[in-house]
């Protein structure tokens, strides 16, 4: 049996030291595997080119290039080990195509600096020190978005990836929760177009809005019989799933935040605070059908924290209502046109991409009318 090697104690000052060094030291090894993950991205596109560029010199069939990669594949599996089979020549093919048409480059002038590096300089050594780099995800990340038909939301899918810094498990979950379709279906036309062009930007309080949030993560299901202090406890137990659901920007600061008003005392589900809006963000959650009373409720939260919370740097308040079951005109007829208050709906499964995307194009059909 294998003993444990005696480590000594260590006092506070030392732990603080040794926390730091920790921290360097768990930083340098993400660089060196985000490095590493970069090169691959890099050289899978070469030679996603250099087969593209074989296949144009008169031997573009496409039979004839299937058992061309069959034996390519071979080949270098041989002299490589695993990572070269058929298949992923193809995907490197496919990857290279598209990003160079992408970019409105050929392959020679989106690389054209490893033509001028310095005589003994790494491709890695090059990755670090050239600006704009065109790539800035894993080789498994752009596999997943390959496999994403729609080029604008590939594309936003890709810009989203990049600035939120998504693993690949998180990228899936937002594809699979249809989080491009829940954006574009509370934006109009130009709105939808800036989602596949720069990303969620987030400017005024609309923008942090998608319907449904999904929070299938909770683990509650939607036959089961549970209350409004069941729902906040899985969301509490879940709040990092639940700060990434609502999007970006967002921190938690409390749960059942009291406030005493005319010697009543009032709860606020959960306060958030946005800070790229630089304000605060309520919720209340609602386990049924939506009523007037619960926007009347949040009407009067919001005006609280207006009121007595929030500074005169900070921008007015925002309040959801989120609810099993929202009534668009009810809403309508209850809160003014101005009103910063929202209601949306959730729900505890996956949605089917499918009757989202169906929604969007009805949408879209719709919003084509009004602007004729």
């Amino acid at each position: 049996m294998k003993k444990t090697p005696n480590i000594p104690a260590i006092d506070k000052t030392e732990s603080a030291l040794l926390a730091r060094i920790c921290t360097l030291v768990e930083s340098a090894r993400n660089t060196v595997a985000r490095g590493v993950d970069l090169v691959q991205v890099h050289t899978n596109f070469e030679i996603g080119r250099h087969i593209v560029e074989f296949e144009q010199q008169g031997q573009g069939r496409a039979e004839y290039g299937t058992q061309m990669l069959k034996r390519l594949a071979e080949r270098l599996t041989a002299e490589f080990g695993s990572g070269f089979s058929a298949t992923n020549l193809k995907l490197m093919r496919q990857f290279y195509a598209l990003h160079a048409q992408r970019m409105g480059q050929t392959a020679s002038g989106l690389f054209e600096i490893q033509t001028r590096q310095p005589i003994g300089q790494t491709l890695s050594d090059q990755l670090a020190t050239t600006e704009n780099r065109p790539f800035s995800l894993s080789w498994s990340h752009y596999v997943f978005l390959l496999g994403i038909k729609k080029a604008d939301e590939r594309s936003f899918y890709e810009i989203e990836s990049t600035n939120q810094n998504w693993t690949l498990r998180e990228l899936r979950r937002q594809f699979q929760s249809g989080l491009y379709e829940r954006l574009a279906l509370s934006r109009d036309q130009d709105g939808i177009r800036q989602l596949s062009q720069q990303g969620q930007i987030v400017s005024q309080p609309k923008d942090l809005l998608k319907e449904p949030l999904v929070l299938e993560f909770l683990g509650l299901s939607e036959q089961a019989r549970f209350s409004e202090s069941d729902l906040e406890a899985a969301i509490i137990n879940q709040i990092e799933h639940f700060l990434l659901e609502l999007g970006k920007g967002f921190l938690f600061e409390a749960r059942q935040k009291r406030f005493t008003f005319d010697d009543d005392h009032f709860f606020v589900d959960l306060v958030f605070y946005n800070r790229l809006l630089r304000c605060y963000v309520l919720i209340d959650l609602k386990i049924g059908k939506l009523t007037h009373q619960d926007l009347g409720q949040m009407q009067m939260y919001v005006n609280y924290f207006d009121r007595y919370v929030k500074t005169d740097a900070e921008a007015a308040t925002v309040g959801i209502v989120l609810c099993k079951k929202k009534r668009e005109a009810l809403v309508e007829i209850t809160l003014p046109k101005d009103a910063n208050i929202h209601a949306r709906e959730y729900q505890l499964y996956l949605p089917s991409k499918e009757e989202l995307q169906q929604k969007l194009v009805e949408w879209a059909e719709i919003d084509g009318e009004s602007g004729a």
